[in-house]
């Protein structure tokens, strides 16, 4: 079967990496076509051997994308259109339309509480545009149970959504100690600090701001924020302002996530508006602790799934009591949580979904 997946970027992020591990374990025959941006994402997977086409849109608005993609997708001839983001759903969907695929599919990452990929839900045109083109493909599937409540929320028929989580390629997210001395050195890190990490878009909602205000009262932690994003020169001055700049180490865009996992000691991930909380999970199957304020795919387990994990408030001070709580466990230890959400099962669900959807047709 062949499947052809638009989204709207490859930089480094959330739903990219998850489409990267997912075409690894896939069985069709996939290729990806990235709106804009073709980023590390779109790096590695030219280097997993996925054919990747970077449509080089100049804008939300750039309409002259949607006949380049529709043509694309013609020529292709692909059993299945999958599309991912906010922006790739819009002209993905349409596209295969007028190309002619009747099988399309979409997997919704990012309607969070209030916010859709960054975008205000109450903008003018949002939600409206987003039902029109909802209405042009068989199924959205929903990454966690929240996201197909919301979805429903907006107006999607239940009978339209699936569920079918996130998952960790558990094997690449393994801890690796030579990896740890090689991003610690990288990053001028000693190898014996205690270093606590973020690891996100750095964005309103991500609140990495309560990680470092954090920090004041952990004067012997390091932290490490790993992304980039339009708050970056303001979380610099945050912390010169408070003191701890000296102990902050801003990364920019990671591709060695993994890696980066290896080297910090615990990941704090203090953002209030998770659809699934993939950062947190990959933690959990590099085996460290977690603080966080909200995390989805932990929701509906119980707690002994994750006994590494603990919820604070979107606060400092609820962080800094957290990780004063938190367990010590000899060496690193994988708990349940990770493995119930190993991407090989995500994987084959979406190759079952393809296979249902294409055969109904």
């Amino acid at each position: 079967m062949r499947v052809l997946h638009v989204i709207t970027g490859l930089a480094a992020g959330g739903a990219e990496t998850q489409l990267r591990h997912i075409l690894r374990h896939s069985a069709t025959e996939s290729e990806v076509v990235t709106l804009t941006n073709a980023g590390v994402v779109a790096e590695a997977l030219r280097a997993d051997g996925i054919g990747v086409t970077d449509l080089g849109m100049r804008g939300n608005r750039d309409l002259a994308a949607l006949p380049r993609l529709a043509g694309l997708i013609r020529r292709g001839r692909y059993d299945v259109v999958h599309t991912h983001l906010y922006r790739a759903m819009l002209y993905g969907r349409l596209a295969a339309r007028l190309a002619g695929t009747r099988t399309v599919v979409a997997t919704e990452h990012s309607l969070a509480a209030t916010t859709i990929e960054g975008r205000a839900q109450d903008r003018p045109g949002v939600r409206g545009l987003y039902l029109a083109a909802e209405r042009l493909g068989r199924v959205t599937v929903a990454v966690s149970d929240h996201v197909a409540a919301r979805l429903a929320e907006w107006g999607v028929a239940p009978a339209r959504i699936r569920v079918i989580p996130n998952g960790v390629d558990l094997p690449t997210f393994a801890f690796d100690a030579q990896a740890r001395d090689r991003v610690r050195a990288r990053l001028g890190l000693a190898p014996e600090s205690f270093v606590l990490g973020t690891i996100g878009r750095l964005a309103e909602t991500k609140r990495v701001d309560v990680a470092i205000r954090a920090l004041a009262a952990l004067p012997r932690a390091v932290l490490v924020v790993a992304g980039d994003g339009p708050l970056r020169t303001e979380l610099a001055e945050l912390a010169d302002r408070i003191g701890v700049r000296g102990r902050v180490v801003f990364t920019g865009e990671v591709a060695d996530v993994p890696g980066l996992l290896s080297a910090v000691d615990v990941l704090l991930s203090p953002s209030t508006e998770e659809t699934f909380g993939l950062a947190v999970v990959e933690a959990l199957a590099a085996g460290l602790p977690v603080v966080y304020a909200s995390c989805p795919a932990l929701d509906d387990l119980p707690s002994s799934a994750a006994p590494l994990a603990r919820r604070a408030d979107c606060t400092p001070e609820a962080f800094t009591a957290e990780l004063g709580a938190l367990p010590r466990a000899p060496g690193r230890v994988v708990p349940e949580a990770a493995r119930h959400y190993d991407v090989a099962g995500t994987a084959a669900a979406l190759d079952a979904l393809y296979a249902e959807l294409a055969g109904s047709r």
